[in-house]
């Protein structure tokens, strides 16, 4: 198969005096556009980013990353770029992902999320100084991120047919969701938080990856990424003991804006609007863009919808949707 771009890589890395000769591999891939690829010298690996410019832009991964290393937080070091190109290489981070990690060694979680809980309180003290300089979540934001799930799941992989009373039961939903997680502290947020975007590393854990989209957003978005996954599945007390321990994290002033006891209540429906648009991201992954194997993680990632919509009666039509139509739909449909 013909890969241009590949070799256009492989061409501008060969011009970097600092390589020498190397050996060039896949790394990984992600739900985007862009490919990572392993550089192995004589005496060191990079990480070489292939990110097509019609869809993806560096620039916002440069600007981003040179923020977060500022902040103290362990980053992939630039160390050249094609930005016209797409064309980046950055220090390799190692091998080791949380979720492999988590999957093979439960045992580990709270030390390697007792990490990543300190590296996202880091990441959001620090956040501070740039937050007028990221895109605002903002109420046009959250209801395209909701939209994902009605339009991609529901409409294109279902086909389900909605009615003007279940557009108006949707309606409701998503202006609750959007005026709860507009009424939280506004901070700096990652966006994609979580086990496939952190690494183990010896030093300064976790390493932090993915973190192009950044925007100025809800407190409990990342917290919420982090530790109600769409990838892995933790005991809800264990849950609950690591939302805690972040909140004991936050500074003075931020638990000043909200107590515990609503920090608990806008994580809980954060989490609601988090996965009701990863679920739609899913599914638009299947049909757009040719990768089906992120279906499987749809029935995870909606059963913490399912857990929340129960304690609260405002969602309940979400909660009758997802049971009577969606779950089982996913069943039939391909």
């Amino acid at each position: 198969m013909n890969d241009s771009r590949l070799e256009a890589l492989d061409a501008w890395l060969g011009t970097l005096p600092t390589l020498g000769l190397y050996k060039l591999e896949p790394a990984s891939g992600d739900a985007s556009f862009r490919r990572y690829f392993r550089v192995t010298t004589a005496d060191a690996t990079y990480i070489a980013m292939d990110a097509p410019p019609e869809q993806e832009d560096c620039l916002p991964f440069v600007r981003v990353l040179s923020w977060l290393e500022s902040f103290g937080l362990n980053v992939p070091l630039l160390l050249a770029s094609d930005i016209d190109r797409g064309f980046l290489l950055l220090s390799d981070l190692g091998a080791e992902l949380y979720l492999d990690a988590l999957l093979a060694e439960p045992g580990r979680a709270d030390s390697l999320y007792g990490d990543a809980l300190d590296a996202l309180a880091a990441m959001q003290r620090g956040g501070t100084v740039v937050i007028d300089e990221l895109a605002p979540f903002d109420e046009a934001f959250i209801r395209r991120e909701l939209l994902l799930f009605h339009d991609w799941l529901c409409t294109t992989h279902l086909q389900y047919s909605w009615t003007a009373g279940t557009e108006k039961e949707w309606g409701a939903i998503s202006g609750l969701l959007v005026d709860r997680a507009l009424a939280q502290p506004k901070v700096f947020v990652h966006r994609d938080y979580h086990s496939r975007n952190l690494m183990v590393t010896p030093d300064n854990n976790p390493g932090i990856l993915d973190f192009q989209d950044a925007v100025a957003g809800p407190l409990t978005y990342d917290l919420v990424s982090l530790v109600k996954d769409c990838y892995v599945t933790w005991p809800a007390e264990k849950v609950d003991t690591w939302v805690d321990g972040f909140y004991d994290r936050l500074d003075p002033d931020v638990q000043g804006k909200i107590g515990r006891e609503r920090f608990h209540v806008d994580f809980a429906f954060m989490g609601v609007q988090r996965h009701l648009k990863a679920a739609g991201i899913f599914a638009r992954l299947n049909h757009r863009d040719g990768k089906p194997a992120y279906m499987n993680d749809i029935p995870r990632t909606l059963a913490y919808v399912l857990v929340v919509g129960k304690q609260f009666p405002e969602l309940r039509f979400l909660c009758q949707l997802i049971e009577d139509t969606v779950l089982p739909g996913l069943d039939v449909v391909s």
